[in-house]
């Protein structure tokens, strides 16, 4: 059968603020989240033999059931009884654990693209309903494009996006759990001017001038997150050296980005060739040049 295919956008974190923890476990969180162009690349083979099988261009990814691909898969393969064998290739480029939420734009893929090729007459609002089963970051997966994201993640305000602008992404070579820095916030024991100023920052988004919007952009994970690897403020440290406009760990890290005015492209290719190829290569595993998602498109290097 014909192979379909689709693509899954990374995010980085703009702003990152939680307000309290819930009696649940999970915590109120108050974000801007972006789509940037960096993506992962998925195929699906629908196969005779029934079952639903991942591989990966990663030998080290898990590709069993506790895959949120698979698991998005099951779960609309098990509502709408659809039998037939899926078989799934995933070309990874996102970093893994690394603060994009590369595991739940992957899942928000394959549910875009089954229920495209199987025509189940999905809304988006369906589609988020069934993708916050499977993670708080999957409902603004679904979608491109800047967002508010509030409640645990899964309540979404669409804001206009980022000035053109050019981002680096720098992911070291150790990664971090997203629940284990969570659970060493003590969100009660912060400061309130320590919390990114969100409402701010959304006044001067909306405005749309870039170096406005820089200086307010904060994320109240970073010194959790940085007290365990403080080899992340280094690599803040190094990539604000080459001129960038703001250093920024995503989500709860380790990956940081650096954000630079288009005319200054010349210093985000000097600091991505040096943390590529030359002397700062110790600091990061994983580098790329990209830019926000905007419709009209663009390429990764």
């Amino acid at each position: 059968m014909e192979e379909q295919r689709i693509q899954a956008y990374g995010k980085i974190n703009l702003s990152l603020d939680v307000r309290r923890k819930r009696p649940d476990g999970y915590h109120d969180v108050c974000m801007v989240m972006h789509t940037v162009k960096l993506c992962d690349e998925i195929s699906l083979k629908r196969e005779k033999t029934p079952g639903i099988r991942l591989s990966s261009n990663l030998d080290f990814l898990p590709t069993g059931e506790d895959n949120l691909m698979v698991k998005a898969a099951k779960l609309l393969a098990d509502e709408f009884s659809i039998r037939e064998g899926l078989s799934f290739h995933l070309e990874k480029r996102i970093p893994v654990s690394g603060g994009m939420a590369g595991g739940s734009t992957d899942a928000a893929a394959v549910l875009h693209l089954m229920n495209r090729i199987y025509a189940l007459g999905l809304s988006i609002e369906d589609l988020e309903k069934r993708g916050v089963k499977l993670g708080a970051d999957v409902p603004f997966c679904l979608h491109r494009g800047c967002y508010l994201s509030e409640g645990i993640g899964e309540i979404l305000t669409p804001l206009p996006n980022l000035p053109a602008c050019i981002l680096l992404l720098a992911k070291p070579a150790f990664s971090l759990s997203t629940k284990a820095v969570y659970e060493a916030l003590n969100v009660n024991a912060i400061p309130k001017e320590e919390h990114p100023d969100v409402e701010k920052f959304l006044y001067f988004l909306k405005k749309g001038n870039l170096s406005e919007i820089t200086p307010l952009m904060g994320n109240l994970l970073e010194k959790v997150s940085i007290a365990m690897r403080p080899e992340i403020q280094l690599l803040k440290e190094r990539l604000l050296s080459y001129g960038a406009e703001v250093a920024l760990m995503s989500g709860s890290g380790p990956t940081v980005f650096a954000l630079f005015p288009l005319e200054h492209k010349a210093w985000a290719e000097k600091a991505y060739q040096a943390l590529r190829y030359g002397e700062d290569r110790h600091l990061a595993q994983q580098v790329y040049l990209t830019e926000p998602w905007a419709e009209e498109g663009g390429t990764d290097e």
